[in-house]
């Protein structure tokens, strides 16, 4: 199954919380599907890095975090799943 709608914006809601990624979720996927979701998480992970939050807001830099955090999980699970199916990414 593609992907329905805006990869980026995927992307931006596997930020935000609202989406996850399990190998459950993942086999409705090709490997051109998985390519281009690894590609745009690594677009929004460097956009949230890149993003500047003032150290005296901890809430902020707490929330950057999480967002960081949430990405690199979903990129960690996208490459796991890729090697168990032996999906070249």
């Amino acid at each position: 199954m593609p992907i329905a709608g805006n990869p980026k914006k995927l992307a931006h809601d596997v930020a935000e919380g609202y989406q996850q990624f399990t190998p459950a979720t993942l086999r409705q996927y090709s490997a051109a599907d998985l390519k281009v979701l690894l590609f745009n998480l690594n677009i929004v992970l460097r956009e949230m890095r890149g993003k500047q939050v003032s150290l005296e807001d901890s809430e902020a830099l707490q929330e950057k975090h999480t967002k960081i955090h949430r990405l690199n999980q979903a990129i960690n699970t996208i490459q796991a799943y890729s090697a168990l199916k032996g999906i070249k990414i």
